[in-house]
């Protein structure tokens, strides 16, 4: 049944109507990050994964991600809290099941920002170096960065919405300016390639001597992650239940077809040399085409974007991480928690105390990765990376199963309820988001390259199930000793109504 605010406990709320659709849109697409994903994850499938078949492999994950949008958007229309995730496997699996994804993504969009973070600070270190002649050390780099986004973060989201929108224009027109021109060029040396977009390509390896088929789609289904954040931002939206559905369709679809189209190009534009290129230098299969269309200028432009649009990934990241502790918090399952993590601002009506909190663990784990002389791409990037991708994935799963859970076990909403969007679709996407899990531990030490050697490297599956056995524990300890207090985990939503079991 569902009860009424007056037994909800009143917490701190984020501020409502603060951002509208396009708003949202432009946070979910600077989370998944255009040009850091293309740049980073394309040449890596193309030189070590599906190699010429890397456009296929992009369609396939956007199918894929697709119709696991199609159960997501359903519980969105009915539930709108900022823990996302974690407030859909709450009502769809139960609480224990709703803690367990509450950690692990919380765990995993904290490391994230402190990964992409390392990834800016590195692409700053090396654009000041060869575009200035200037030797800045990348730590200094990662605490501007982090910074600033705790300054962005302090003020209204409508602030952050708008400074996201600047950088993540300016990444798309760039990387759409150099594949329109591929396109009407009409490619490189070998033509435009259309072959390379037949979806078997996708599960072979195409154009080089030794590849990994997996690989290649662990690479491209992680340059989705973020996508989902649209759900953390309901409660600070316009018409959340209209807008939340319809800008994670956007997000998702208008992303894969835009990652398929630059992906292809980029292919299209190095010929059946890209395989080697790529693997020889990963950013120069998008360098040398930009060069020989625009000049060298355009060149030193991308190298440019490239640092906005991580920064802007990370900040984006930093949002998401402050609402997944926020609404952690606001609970009040760890006494004092409420008062602190669960607090907005009087006036912006941000999570500004999660927002510092997230700053400062970022820190700690830059300042780590330093000390013990970790590089910032190989080391912080990677494995932090690898850490929140494989929490993440596993989130994604329990969601799909959860929108099954909420429809059809639990018999919510049956005027929602149909055969195809929250049955078939939702296990479809559950058992394929399972498949890309799979090919995640498969994969895991190649998708880590140089930084697999290390300590931290091995111990990432097992901090995966350190926090997931936290999270169960921390439910069960609730429901035994504070049943009140196990009634709400994951049940703060927009309406202040808390739906029991």
């Amino acid at each position: 049944m569902t009860t009424t605010a007056e037994h909800t406990p009143e917490v701190n709320r984020l501020k409502k109507n603060a951002v509208g659709l396009i708003g949202v849109i432009f946070m979910a697409v600077a989370t998944a990050a255009p040009i850091t994903a293309m740049t980073g994850n394309v040449p890596m499938v193309v030189g070590f994964g599906n190699g010429l078949g890397v456009p296929a492999a992009y369609l396939f994950a956007t199918v894929v991600l697709t119709i696991f949008s199609v159960g997501y958007t359903a519980m969105a229309k009915h539930i709108t809290a900022a823990g996302a995730f974690y407030g859909y496997i709450s009502h769809g699996l139960g609480q224990v099941a709703g803690m367990v994804a509450g950690l692990l993504a919380t765990m995993a969009y904290v490391v994230f920002e402190a990964s992409i973070i390392g990834f800016f600070a590195y692409s700053g270190h090396d654009l000041f170096k060869t575009m200035l002649g200037v030797e800045i050390h990348w730590l200094v780099f990662a605490v501007v960065g982090l910074a600033l986004n705790a300054v962005l973060s302090y003020f209204d989201i409508n602030l952050t919405a708008k400074v996201l929108g600047v950088f993540l224009i300016t990444e798309i027109a760039m990387l759409g300016a150099v594949a329109l021109g591929t396109l009407v060029t009409g490619g490189g040396p070998d033509g435009l390639m259309a072959e390379t977009l037949n979806p078997v390509n996708a599960f072979t390896v195409t154009g080089l001597a030794e590849g990994a088929v997996g690989l290649g789609l662990f690479m491209c289904f992680w340059s989705w992650v973020g996508f989902e954040s649209t759900a953390m931002y309901g409660e600070e939206s316009r018409e959340p239940k209209r807008i939340i559905p319809i800008a994670t369709l956007v997000s998702v679809v208008g992303i894969g077809l835009f990652y398929t189209f630059v992906s292809w190009m980029t292919v299209a534009a190095n010929g059946k040399g890209a395989t080697a290129l790529a693997a020889e230098s990963f950013a120069e299969i998008f360098f040398r085409p930009a060069g020989e269309l625009f000049g060298s200028w355009a060149v030193g432009l991308f190298k440019i974007l490239i640092l906005t649009g991580s920064f802007a990934c990370a900040m984006a990241f930093h949002n998401c991480a402050s609402r997944y502790l926020y609404a952690l918090g606001r609970e009040n399952l760890v006494p004092g928690t409420a008062r602190t993590l669960g607090r907005t601002h009087p006036v912006h009506g941000s999570p500004h105390i999660a927002g510092f909190v997230q700053t400062g663990v970022s820190l700690v784990l830059v300042l780590a990765f330093f000390a013990a002389g970790m590089d910032p791409y190989l080391h912080l990037y990677t494995l932090l990376a690898v850490l929140g991708t494989m929490a993440i994935l596993i989130v994604q799963t329990m969601c799909s199963f959860a929108v099954i859970g909420y429809f059809h076990v639990r018999k919510k909403h049956p005027e929602t309820a149909s055969t195809w969007r929250t049955l078939i679709a939702p296990l479809a996407g559950g058992v394929l988001m399972g498949y890309v899990v799979v090919l995640l531990l498969q994969n895991q030490k190649a998708a880590a390259g140089a930084a697999a050697e290390s300590a931290l490297f091995t111990a990432i599956p097992w901090i995966v199930i350190g926090f997931a056995v936290a999270g169960a524990g921390l439910a069960l300890y609730l429901k035994a000793r504070r049943p009140d207090r196990y009634r709400l985990i994951g049940r703060i939503v927009l309406e202040d109504t808390v739906e029991r079991d």
